[in-house]
């Protein structure tokens, strides 16, 4: 209390003009603490919001990679799918690599729907590959420009001669479903 005191008193000595300079200073100085502390307001609030934006975009990059690779997929086996031909089977598509072994039978299977795409399937023995064709003709397939699935796969090392397999494949090619719409 005796500070204040004190401080009152020599306020009331002051002339009038040093009393008047005071008071701008004091105004200048709350104006600038009002402002200070309204800017310190606004940037915790812009730093809340920076730390909550950095939060959702950490949950949404492993979300946007998986995205982008599915695309790509899609993209892929939709280019596959433009490049079939109406002729085109899984005995036409085995044929066309070339590799067949000492003798190679095609089995049609029941072709069935699925999500808009026909699967025209065909179980396939070939006998006599060596491992290196076996290898390449499953590559071929699988990277070739035609959508094709194998859906069951089977290697078998031949006891007659260790150097040679029988492979026995289920091709299925995707082919677009009759009357299926593209969205």
């Amino acid at each position: 209390m005796r500070l204040l005191e004190i401080l009152r008193e020599r306020w009331q000595n002051l002339d009038d003009r040093t009393r008047l300079w005071c008071g701008y200073a004091l105004i200048i100085l709350l104006a600038a603490a009002v402002g200070w502390s309204t800017l310190n307001a606004r940037v915790q609030e812009l730093e809340k919001k920076r730390t909550s934006r950095e939060a959702v975009l950490k949950e949404m990059m492993p979300l946007k990679l998986a995205y982008l690779l599915a695309r790509q997929s899609s993209d892929t086996l939709r280019g596959r799918m433009a490049s079939l031909r109406p002729e085109d089977s899984p005995a036409k598509i085995v044929e066309e690599t070339s590799i067949k072994g000492k003798s190679v039978k095609i089995v049609p299977l029941k072709s069935e729907e699925r999500n808009g795409v026909t699967e025209d399937a065909a179980d396939i023995r070939i006998e006599g590959l060596t491992l290196n064709e076996a290898i390449n003709l499953l590559y071929r397939l699988e990277k070739g420009s035609r959508p094709v699935v194998i859906r069951k796969s089977n290697l078998r090392v031949r006891f007659d001669d260790a150097t040679r397999s029988d492979l026995t494949l289920v091709l299925a090619l995707l082919k677009p479903a009759p009357g299926h719409t593209k969205p």
